[in-house]
Formats: C-alpha cells, sequence, structure tokens
C-alpha cells in the first residue's frame, strides 16, 4: 500500500494547499420542547473533508473525488493529513497521469519515490 499527500491550487493565492483536520467536526441537536445535552464529535472522511474544498482551491472536487476513487481511496492519515492510498506504484502513475489530463498542474502528489 502507497501513501501520497495530496496538494491542491488554492483558488484565492495559487499557491500548492493541503487541506488538514484541525480539529473533529462537533455535531449536537435542538429540541423544540426540552433540552438535549448531546453532543459527538467525530473526525471528517477523507472524501468529506475534500469535498468542503469546494470553492477554496481551483478544481472541481466532485470531479477530483472520482478520479481519486477510481485509483485508490481518500482517506486522513492520523486524522490530519488528506492521503490517497493506492494499491502500489502502478496506480500512483496511472493517477497522476488521470490528474494531469484532468486539472494539469492544479492537483499533485507527493510521495516518496
Amino acid at each position: 500500500m502507497l501513501r501520497a499527500r495530496i496538494w491542491l491550487t488554492c483558488a484565492a493565492m495559487l499557491d500548492p494547499v493541503s487541506p488538514v483536520l484541525v480539529q473533529p467536526c462537533r455535531i449536537g441537536w435542538e429540541a423544540k420542547k426540552r433540552q438535549v445535552d448531546l453532543e459527538i464529535e467525530r473526525p471528517l472522511k477523507g472524501p468529506e473533508l475534500l469535498a468542503r474544498m469546494k470553492g477554496w482551491v481551483t478544481v472541481d472536487v466532485t470531479k477530483a473525488n472520482e478520479i481519486f476513487a477510481k485509483h485508490g481511496r481518500i482517506k486522513l492519515l492520523d486524522d490530519r493529513e488528506l492521503v490517497v492510498e493506492c494499491e502500489g506504484p502502478s496506480q500512483l502513475v496511472d493517477l497522476e497521469a488521470d490528474l494531469a489530463a484532468a486539472f494539469g498542474g492544479q492537483v499533485t502528489l507527493e510521495y516518496e519515490k
């Protein structure tokens, strides 16, 4: 299993950025007739974090998610860093080719060669 960190181009500054989860998502409830003192806290999953980048990066994140899913699986490494996991080097090479064809240099992968 090979992992590669995902770098996207920031829409505002045009620099490479990699989304990280700073803190888990907190969800609570409001009730009409009583107080609900319950919250759950959980990290976003990799595809959810990438989807939340819509408008913040220069690529269509829905299309990027589809391309990543075709070649591997997006996940959060250590519940923080956005990475893609592929079975082997040939899948990473194919993934990079598909990303380049779809987005040019707007999405890059960082991994040990």
